[in-house]
């Protein structure tokens, strides 16, 4: 019977499937991120791997299971996963992409409003000392309204959230690789820009780009230069694409107003300069931690294992 290592704890969703299918599992269930060596002894004959991307899969761990057939992204993306070296061996990496899109997009969308408002630094002046009372000056935000979004990477959650943040009355530009088809940005209300000239006229800017050499580090010290001294930046992306420490720098000297993050460079690690700005809101890697995101996700990522076990193609491969 073929068997089946997880190492994370998945919604029983998968579990459900995989055992209908006849397979055997093995869940980690300790606390916190499984550990290479754990990893290394665990997966050993073992025929599928589920792990998600907070995981690191690489060679040593590939190569200590000889009859390893598919791994199974739990997540869209996968710079956690050599995948190259796994196609070497004939061993297809799948992932879950599309089902985090309206989750990601949500939580985007917040942030935007909850950063341009001032919500996080209300709520902790409330939890604290409190206030005096109304005034016309005291802890004024901004409107979204009339204002530019610079979107930088506008595949589906891109789309997503310029179409949600079109219905605020914001401007939107976009940047990437590939212009958009004419009718898809006249649906968003888009226009595509150079990325310089993204920053330079952007009120809010939010990454929505994978992870690749190419973007590693894309917005550094001259980025922040060249973005008004009044914009905010929003991640919810993948944290390297971001230099955290020209960022909290640029933060510091006040040539941004306030960034949200929900991703990080040495993710789970926090710089702890970023803690001491009230104008960053931080926020633990949520983008999809919704129960309807993550189930269609478990459900992927089972059903491609059982794919295939019954000698069939596996969707959704990456390499």
């Amino acid at each position: 019977m073929a068997s089946v290592l997880i190492t994370a704890q998945l919604l029983q969703t998968a579990l459900m499937i995989l055992k209908s299918a006849g397979l055997t599992t093995e869940v980690y269930e300790g606390s916190g991120l499984i550990t290479k060596a754990e990893l290394l002894d665990r997966i050993k004959g073992k025929d599928y791997l589920v792990t998600p991307l907070s995981t690191q899969v690489d060679r040593d761990v590939i190569d200590a299971d000889p009859q390893l057939k598919l791994i199974a992204n739990y997540g869209a993306g996968f710079n956690n996963i050599d995948t190259a070296y796994a196609r070497t061996k004939g061993i297809p990496v799948t992932n879950t992409p599309g089902v985090s899109t309206t989750s990601t997009a949500e939580v985007t969308t917040g942030l935007i409003i909850t950063l341009a408002h001032r919500m996080v630094e209300g709520d902790r002046l409330m939890h604290t000392t409190g206030f005096a009372g109304w005034a016309p000056l005291f802890f004024l935000g901004h409107e979204l309204a009339g204002k530019t979004l610079g979107i930088v990477g506008m595949g589906s959650i891109g789309q997503a959230v310029a179409q949600r943040m079109h219905a605020f009355d914001m401007q939107i530009i976009y940047s990437q690789r590939h212009q958009l088809d004419a009718a898809v940005e006249q649906r968003l209300g888009a226009r595509f820009v150079p990325l310089a000239d993204l920053l330079a006229q952007s009120d809010v800017v939010t990454l929505h780009c994978p992870l690749t050499p190419a973007t590693h580090h894309l917005l550094g010290a001259e980025q922040f230069q060249q973005m008004k001294s009044a914009a905010y930046l929003i991640n919810a992306a993948r944290g390297p694409v971001i230099d955290e420490k020209a960022l909290l720098a640029a933060l510091r000297q006040h040539q941004l107003a306030g960034a949200a993050l929900d991703v990080y460079e040495a993710e789970p690690h926090v710089d702890d300069g970023f803690k001491q700005l009230d104008n960053v809101i931080l926020t633990p890697h949520v983008g999809n931690a919704t129960v309807e995101a993550r189930d269609a996700m478990a459900t992927i990522v089972a059903k491609n294992v059982v794919r295939v076990d019954q000698h069939q193609a596996p969707k959704f491969i990456i390499n």
